[in-house]
């Protein structure tokens, strides 16, 4: 019983992140948008959106236990996606760099997790 308890623990901390920044990003959309826009994004408010909606749709299927290794899958492209597309560490120099590369290879440690939560 252990385990299960551990592992629903763990399926509700990872999706629960995810709950959170999306709903965090539809608060913060305007500014979430313009950032995107200023980044070169092609439609920044379709993409945050869908990526929102996506973030707190899977994410609280994987922190309820429901279809997780779909939502789990859903998710790791997702943050492929985001990791590749906004953490561009090897554009950046100094400290930006620095920050972004640790935020990139948080993202995939994340990954690692997600993958775990595919698996039971």
């Amino acid at each position: 019983m252990f385990p299960q308890t551990v592992q629903a623990l763990g399926a509700l901390l990872i999706g629960g992140v995810f709950v959170w920044a999306g709903v965090e990003h539809f608060v913060k959309f305007r500014a979430m948008a313009e950032y995107l826009a200023a980044r070169q994004f092609p439609a920044p408010a379709f993409l945050l959106a869908a990526g929102s909606a996506l973030e707190i749709v899977a994410g609280s299927l994987l922190a309820m236990g429901i279809a997780a290794p779909f939502a789990a899958g859903a998710l790791v492209v997702f943050t492929l996606a985001a990791n590749m597309f906004l953490l561009r560490f090897w554009a950046c120099e100094g400290l930006e760099r620095q920050t972004s590369r640790s935020a990139f290879l948080v993202n995939f440690a994340v990954i690692g997790g997600l993958l775990l939560a595919a698996t039971v």
